[in-house]
């Protein structure tokens, strides 16, 4: 057996995964400021005090433990966020060992994608944006996995059809993930056109168009229409949520100025400021869902 195909504990991925967070954490914080990069300072550091950190101080989440949670400069709060990320990418890193022992190559390809994901989620979540690194990245890195790794779209059907039903080689997966990108970006931006037309304001934001255009060239056309379903729902859920935590804010304001009665209003403000949130976590959930249960999702629909 080839050392490639030797397998490695998933907790070993785990651990790995969990440094892997650790970069991740500044990926999150510095893609979108215009005056750092990922590379640039080099050294990890305190946002407000720029207090430089040590190695024991970079830990993943030890470090925010042994730290209590505050800046050893200057004791400022260091968000839950950071060891969050990390334990998230060790957990999917995990799993995607669980789910191909041995095949280093698709579990590179998976780790790398979900590793994307987890940083255009974040991001999205603080700036209402979607880092070009990951959407416009994820565009050219997905044709050279399709070449690189064919089995990665072994369960789609225009790969499987243009290997004529038999193994799904290097042209046939390329194709395949060519399909998936046109389909996911191509989609989502129709989706976008129209309620923008129906709603007279941008309805989609192109990072989500590049994002799922990216994804679609990992899991496939099939793959796309299953995330999108899987994006809408838990979107919608999420959506509603937001909503009726501003309904409560607003008539709990209502009350304490006298309007009792002022139910319209409240509603009208819930819709308006509940219904602006941040697609491209439930794209990224859908896409990294696909990417790793595909057949589960596949029978839950069948």
């Amino acid at each position: 057996m080839s050392v490639f195909q030797e397998p490695i504990a998933p907790w070993f991925w785990a651990l790995i995964g969990t440094f892997v967070g650790s970069f991740l954490n500044v990926c999150i914080y510095r893609l979108p400021l215009e005056d750092e990069t990922v590379s640039k300072p080099v050294r990890s550091r305190c946002p407000k005090c720029k207090h430089q950190l040590t190695w024991w101080e970079n830990l993943p989440v030890l470090s925010w433990v042994l730290l209590g949670a505050r800046c050893r400069g200057c004791k400022v709060f260091i968000s839950p966020r950071y060891p969050l990320v990390e334990l998230l990418t060790g957990a999917l890193w995990w799993v995607c060992a669980r789910n191909s022992p041995g095949d280093w190559p698709l579990i590179v390809v998976t780790t790398l994608v979900l590793s994307g994901l987890i940083v255009a989620t974040f991001v999205d979540f603080d700036r209402f944006e979607i880092p070009d690194e990951v959407s416009i990245g994820g565009c050219f890195v997905a044709p050279i996995a399709c070449l690189a790794v064919p089995h990665l779209h072994e369960h789609t059907r225009i790969a499987i059809q243009m290997a004529g039903g038999g193994e799904v080689d290097r042209v046939s997966s390329l194709i395949g993930g060519l399909a998936g990108m046109a389909m996911g970006g191509g989609l989502l931006y129709g989706i976008g056109w129209v309620g923008s037309r129906i709603a007279k304001t941008d309805a989609m934001g192109f990072g989500d168009v590049k994002l799922m255009a990216a994804g679609g060239g990992f899991i496939g056309p099939g793959g796309v229409l299953y995330a999108l379903l899987i994006a809408a729902f838990g979107g919608s859920i999420i959506g509603l949520g937001n909503m009726l935590r501003f309904l409560i804010i607003t008539r709990s304001r209502a009350r304490s100025r006298g309007r009792r009665d002022d139910w319209a209003r409240s509603i009208r403000i819930a819709r308006m400021c509940g219904r602006y949130i941040p697609f491209g976590p439930y794209l990224a959930l859908g896409i990294g869902i696909v990417l790793l249960y595909w057949e589960d999702v596949r029978a839950l629909t069948l």
